[in-house]
């Protein structure tokens, strides 16, 4: 289930444009995963055509964007009605700095056009680079054509997707990627004893967290944030984005979410996430695990109105903290 509340609309666009499951509006919380998405129809379009190669035509169509402007700074795509059958990337520079392996935290800045050639948006405006861990299955169009290339490299990818009348479209991104640091697999600190009465954390080898819910657990009235690891990093703050491992359960102990069932950790700004993550992340440690427990109005609203599926529920999270800036 989601943890973001609703982005804005131009960050909504160009995520979308380079991710492949589900998409925040401007109007209600998410309901999945807290990584940059795409809509549901991109979704499927893009899972249709995940096993296709590109044809020569749409390998071609991408050839011939003309891209202007140096590495380091947002550059001008120039093309006229481009269509493509499959995701279609071309590398236009290649980098000179450290190779890009799963697991890394990978930042980038990036500018998206429509299919007429129309500029969308772009990170470059605000000067706000996005980061996301390579091999996260929410960037899978990226994670292929990114593996084993230099930081610095520079590179075009034709997504097709649909348009807000649900007709086939095209965006086409330039992708730089500025910045590529391995990060941790698991918090990793000083044990902490947690307080008595609340669930019981247990971890698996890879340290994946399971819950015990004691009988007739009710969720306190106020947000617990109990610290299980306590990291020596840096101290997180409420304007950061974090990268992290967690799961997430319902108090009748059912997962509902979990990076780590998907395989990578996400990364995501504590300002886009529902307010019980803002609060009881913010003020830890990076390396840290953290167990919370959060009442329904802290989370998707106390009221079970529809809004979402969680809506009126009170959930469990196990986070592990593993970057944040």
């Amino acid at each position: 289930m989601k943890l973001r509340t609703a982005v804005g609309a131009t960050s909504v666009v160009l995520a979308a444009s380079l991710a492949l499951a589900g998409c925040a509006d401007d109007s209600a919380p998410e309901e999945n995963s807290p990584s940059p998405e795409a809509s549901a129809e991109t979704s499927e379009s893009a899972e249709a055509t995940d096993q296709a190669e590109p044809t020569e035509a749409d390998i071609a169509a991408v050839e011939a964007i003309k891209v202007t402007g140096d590495p380091g700074s947002e550059p001008e795509l120039a093309f006229e009605g481009l269509e493509v059958s499959v995701p279609t990337t071309r590398v236009v520079d290649t980098g000179d700095g450290e190779e890009l392996a799963e697991g890394m935290k990978v930042t980038m800045q990036y500018v998206a056009y429509d299919a007429a050639g129309e500029r969308l948006g772009s990170t470059w405006e605000n000067d706000a680079p996005e980061s996301f861990v390579l091999g996260d299955p929410s960037y899978d169009l990226l994670t292929e054509p990114l593996l084993g290339q230099p930081v610095g490299t520079r590179l075009l990818i034709a997504n097709p997707t649909v348009d807000a009348q649900n007709e086939p479209s095209t965006v086409v991104n330039l992708v730089e990627i500025t910045d590529a640091v391995q990060i941790p697999s698991r918090a990793e600190g000083e044990a902490v004893e947690p307080a008595e009465g609340l669930p019981t954390v247990t971890l698996g080898d890879d340290g994946a967290p399971s819950v015990e819910i004691p009988e007739g657990y009710e969720a306190p009235e106020e947000l617990v944030a109990q610290t299980l690891i306590k990291g020596d990093g840096a101290e997180v703050t409420a304007e950061q984005t974090v990268t992290a491992h967690y799961t997430g359960w319902t108090l009748d102990g059912e997962v509902f979410d979990s990076s780590w069932e998907r395989g990578e950790p996400s990364s995501f700004s504590l300002q886009q996430v529902i307010p019980g993550w803002t609060d009881g992340i913010s003020g830890q440690t990076v390396g840290s695990q953290v167990l919370l427990v959060i009442p329904a109005d802290q989370a998707y609203g106390a009221e079970a109105d529809g809004s979402s599926e969680l809506a009126g529920e009170d959930l469990i999270f196990v986070v592990d903290i593993l970057d944040a800036d």
